[in-house]
């Protein structure tokens, strides 16, 4: 939770309550502890830094969805993106509907982990817990919907779904159709700035009655309206995820866009942010998790100096989107496989490995923003970093 205040024109941000988001290994499935999450956010709004709020406003990550049922309750954990129910999904939609045709409508980049291809394996998997549904809803929208009591989608936010249409701004209810998906659960669209109710006195005494905003409620969307992109600058939010784009005034979607796989992703003001999504310092993340589970406990900063400290570069190079480092079981040990299947020296040791995740990380950055002037018919001059990874000096 971060307070902003805005004074004499300059806009102050201080962090007022931190709380861990990890997910939940359920048998046979990976979930978010989505009612953890809600009991810290209560927690955080019963006890407000100032005595008055202005208001507030939800973002979080993309793709991910809730359904709700006909008293409004919450169906069932709603998964996490890396949850394998949608191995081959991508592939399954696309013999029913071609990719030209969902991106002439979507503009968006195929990845198995958008909404489409989860409800589509939903479908599939659990047919009747659809049926007994009345909404689905984005994860930023789930919790707008339990603090005023109004359902809807943040656009911004729904654009990450893979079944909004780019040009109409609204659903792409006919995808939906051809797909046998009930185009019922699509809610209202909310655009970004729109004060969309008031805290509930049941969800917060003290806040009560204090507006409640939706934001570009997907959160490169409100990092990004933060950035100057006018001109030849470019974006990069690192993060668990990198997103390497720039702003445009109208959806790109070209044969050739599509054959880049790249995303046109809602912004604020009638924005498009034209980008590509690629697997970040996730490999980096997990590397770390893996060495902590053997017994091996290192900071980010010891990794990133063993990795300033090997004398010998562009040793051993991995595609970071590649399929293998989605949600492996041991990301070291896929990485180790990834480089021995395309005769490369695997790396030898923590500092190495770092060192092997970061150069090519800078490697795909450097394709994709060739492509992206390839698009844009732009040279940029400038990539403006945000996000945690800014703070990443090596990379």
């Amino acid at each position: 939770a971060i307070l902003g205040r805005l004074r004499s024109g300059l806009l102050d941000l201080q962090d007022v309550s931190r709380f861990p988001n990890l997910p939940v290994s359920q048998p046979g499935s990976l979930r978010w502890d989505i009612l953890r999450l809600w009991s810290e956010i209560r927690r955080t709004l019963e006890q407000p830094p100032v005595a008055k709020i202005d208001s507030i406003g939800f973002d979080t990550w993309g793709v991910d969805y809730a359904l709700i049922g006909e008293t409004g309750q919450l169906l069932e954990n709603p998964y996490h993106y890396r949850d394998h129910r949608t191995d081959g999904m991508v592939e399954a939609v696309c013999a029913l509907v071609s990719r030209e045709r969902i991106y002439s409508m979507t503009g968006i980049q195929f990845m198995p982990i958008n909404t489409l291809y989860q409800i589509f394996a939903a479908s599939r998997a659990t047919p009747r817990l659809l049926a007994a549904a009345n909404a689905l809803v984005t994860i930023p929208d789930l919790f707008n919907y339990w603090l005023t009591g109004n359902l809807g989608a943040e656009y911004t936010n729904a654009t990450t779904t893979q079944f909004m249409n780019a040009r109409t701004r609204n659903w792409a209810t006919t995808l939906f159709d051809d797909l046998g998906l009930p185009a019922r659960l699509l809610p209202q669209i909310f655009e970004p700035g729109l004060v969309i109710g008031q805290v509930r006195h049941d969800v917060s005494q003290a806040l009560e009655g204090t507006p409640v905003v939706v934001p570009a409620c997907h959160d490169t969307g409100s990092a990004v309206a933060a950035v100057a992109t006018a001109g030849r600058a470019a974006f990069l939010s690192s993060g668990t995820w990198s997103l390497l784009g720039t702003e445009v005034a109208a959806p790109v979607i070209t044969p050739r866009s599509l054959a880049l796989n790249f995303t046109n992703e809602g912004g604020v003001c009638g924005t498009t942010r034209l980008l590509k999504n690629i697997g970040g310092l996730w490999l980096l993340q997990s590397c770390r998790r893996c060495w902590r589970e053997a017994g091996r406990e290192f900071t980010y900063e010891e990794l990133l100096q063993s990795a300033a400290d090997e004398t010998r570069s562009f040793t051993s190079l991995v595609d970071p989107d590649h399929p293998s480092f989605l949600s492996p079981p041991n990301m070291v040990a896929a990485i180790e496989e990834y480089c021995r299947a395309t005769d490369q020296p695997a790396p030898d040791g923590p500092g190495a490995c770092t060192k092997a995740i970061l150069e090519s990380l800078a490697f795909k950055y450097c394709v994709v923003l060739e492509s992206l002037e390839e698009l844009t018919g732009t040279v940029f001059r400038e990539i403006r970093i945000i996000g945690g990874g800014s703070k990443n000096r090596l990379l």
